[in-house]
């Protein structure tokens, strides 16, 4: 892992932390690779459950690409991808459930993280933005997320205006799941995570798995996609235990098998 990306397991979840303070934790190529590596390497420890993705320090959770010359977003014509929409790529195909914990300000490419995560917990100060056409370019590979998460005016008006929003509004228009004092965000993303940790990890990643997967069919095709679906969840170790444990009236105790 790089120095820029900070990894640390916190019982059953995994954190990374965008670590460049002194730089508004800004992405560039150490970071982004550090992000995926960490996404990997959460995946491959079956210890885990769940990831965490914040910023270090109280003042920026990601502020969009370093925009030195030859630091943020390098494009090298003769790949048909790039770094970063390869990182949404990844995030996107994760069985783990991703909460975000904003702990500051939140721009552009920072925006794209925020939108990789399942949930989202801010404090209350945190400013979010898409203010890449201040810099003439535009949040092209962010709409890709964005646009299922916000209704499309609201959108519009982000990403084409590039005036920076609350976390207030963010809340309003469906980014975020919880705002909360600075003082009270730990708590709320612990609260988040318990909610989380002690559910079958089975039925997330079979779940998580099953929702990206209909995203794009037909309700014809979905429906008979997940009547399969939920026919093979129901032979997991942790369906069987699941529903031992109702009959029995105990806590379960998820395997994850």
């Amino acid at each position: 892992m790089s120095d820029e990306v900070l990894y640390e397991q916190r019982g059953a979840a995994a954190w990374l932390t965008l670590n460049r303070p002194d730089k508004r934790n800004a992405l560039n190529g150490a970071v982004i690779q550090g992000l995926r590596e960490g996404l990997r390497r959460a995946h491959a420890d079956d210890s885990v459950r769940a990831i965490v993705l914040t910023g270090a320090g109280d003042k920026a959770f990601c502020a969009g690409a370093d925009l030195q010359p030859g630091v943020g977003f390098v494009f090298d014509p003769a790949k048909p991808s790039s770094d970063y929409a390869d990182l949404l790529r990844e995030a996107q195909a994760a069985t783990l459930p991703i909460v975000a914990r904003l702990n500051g300000v939140c721009m552009a490419g920072g925006m794209g993280l925020l939108c990789m995560a399942d949930m989202a917990v801010a404090a209350d100060h945190v400013v979010l933005g898409l203010p890449e056409v201040k810099v003439g370019v535009f949040p092209m590979q962010v709409l890709s997320l964005l646009k299922e998460l916000a209704p499309p005016r609201v959108v519009r008006e982000w990403a084409l205006t590039g005036e920076p929003f609350s976390a207030q509004e963010a809340l309003a228009h469906g980014l975020l799941n919880h705002v909360v004092p600075a003082a009270e965000l730990d708590a709320k993303t612990d609260w988040l995570l318990a909610r989380l940790l002690d559910k079958s990890p089975t039925a997330i990643r079979r779940g998580k798995y099953a929702m990206r997967a209909i995203a794009a069919m037909s309700f014809e095709q979905a429906i008979a996609y997940t009547e399969s679906q939920i026919a093979l969840t129901a032979m997991s170790e942790d369906a069987k235990e699941g529903r031992a444990a109702f009959n029995e009236k105990r806590k379960p105790s998820f395997s994850g098998r």
